[in-house]
């Protein structure tokens, strides 16, 4: 196997290294550098998934339809922005513009499959146009300059379209061939050319490939959505069952044993045959299942507070009402101690909560404080980033 250093980061990209000497591998590792948005990365993704396909050729529409559809679960579900905003919080990409007009105009969920969304785009195509032309003035054969100024002709790399696209062409094969050519149709209807070898490669390290094109789009998006925890978890629908909330509950359920609790949202005695455990700052933002931040609240109300926040200035006082209860009697009954103690593994993470929250001997006022000065910033961050507030 040979390794390249992913423009001398972390991560390596493994290929067989038959192919290395067929193919130039070097200038395919290059091929996600320096973007100056996230089509990159979508790009090439699509590129690679089409060809696990067995395509050998493709359309610039079925590219950009399949960036749509890789793309759409991260901004709608979690609210990542793909590019960043600019300063006055206009989104900065047409990537995610063309998501969020397809979504406005068709209203699919989050979670709507590939090809739900597919055929959505059909539907509105005309309505996308002008994004998708966007996405084409670039990077097309921008995703290919790793490959570019390696060989006897040159060419400076701030060339037209038409020029690059050309150079390209030429280049193809002389020394070794290029992963892609360009046809000479017009605008979404241009396709690409996939090569052979390019194929082969491609489907035999397919694993690889993609846990690199991973890396490099968290990589990017980290970057550009500094506020965003967890965000390699918020590039695909995740299983619900990463969710780790049976020892909460359990804890819970001791403490109604014990006393009454009241309903956050509803300002009622909580129904120990109708409650739910739910995050207060949505789980799709913080993606832990941390306890300072789970409730009980009437399962009635669930579906309906969502991926949405709850007012901070209505509802943040009964929270850490709630939270308050439950500290003091993990310090006063040995029972509700030991059901505290069970949430370590998958409950108790956060070291400001275990060394300062949860330690003996805050005072209600105390308590209040830490909980608000940690929780706050979270919950202004989810907000900046689009999460809506929910109006109960």
């Amino acid at each position: 196997m040979v390794k390249y250093d992913s423009q001398k980061i972390d991560y390596q990209l493994h290929i067989d290294s038959g192919y290395y000497n067929a193919l130039d591998i070097e200038g395919f590792s290059r091929m996600m550098k320096d973007p100056s948005y996230c089509y990159k990365f979508y790009w090439v993704e699509a590129i690679v998934q089409l060809i696990s396909e067995d395509k050998k050729e493709a359309s610039y529409d079925e590219i950009i339809n399949e960036m749509i559809a890789n793309a759409w679960y991260s901004v709608l579900e979690f609210h990542v922005h793909l590019s960043g905003i600019w300063g006055d919080g206009e989104i900065k990409d047409s990537l995610e513009k063309a998501i969020i007009k397809l979504h406005q105009l068709s209203d699919l969920p989050s979670n709507a499959s590939k090809v739900e969304i597919k055929n959505k785009i059909s539907e509105f195509n005309k309505e996308l146009h002008g994004e998708k032309m966007t996405l084409t003035q670039n990077v097309p054969y921008k995703a290919l300059s790793g490959f570019a100024n390696r060989y006897s002709e040159r060419i400076d790399l701030n060339s037209s379209a038409g020029r690059m696209m050309a150079y390209y062409n030429r280049i193809n094969g002389i020394e070794s061939p290029l992963p892609y050519t360009f046809g000479d149709q017009k605008g979404l209807k241009r396709k690409i050319i996939f090569h052979e070898a390019w194929i082969q490669m491609i489907q035999d390290n397919m694993v690889a490939i993609l846990g690199w094109i991973q890396y490099e789009k968290v990589r990017w998006l980290q970057n550009n959505n500094p506020e965003v925890p967890g965000l390699v978890y918020k590039l695909a629908p995740l299983d619900d069952k990463m969710r780790k909330l049976g020892h909460v509950r359990k804890l819970w359920e001791g403490i109604l044993d014990l006393t009454n609790i009241i309903d956050v949202f509803k300002n009622e005695s909580i129904k120990r045959a109708s409650y739910d455990v739910d995050h207060f700052i949505p789980w799709s933002f913080v993606m832990n299942d941390e306890l300072w931040n789970l409730m009980p609240m009437d399962s009635s109300l669930n579906s309906s507070k969502s991926n949405r926040l709850p007012q901070w200035e209505k509802y943040f006082v009964r929270f850490a009402q709630n939270q308050f209860t439950m500290y003091e009697l993990v310090y006063e009954k040995a029972g509700i101690r030991k059901l505290y103690e069970s949430c370590y593994r998958d409950n108790l993470h956060s070291i400001w909560a275990s060394q300062e929250l949860y330690r003996k001997g805050n005072s209600r006022e105390e308590f209040y404080g830490i909980l608000e000065r940690n929780m706050r910033p979270v919950y202004d961050s989810a907000r900046r980033q689009g999460y809506e507030i929910w109006n109960i």
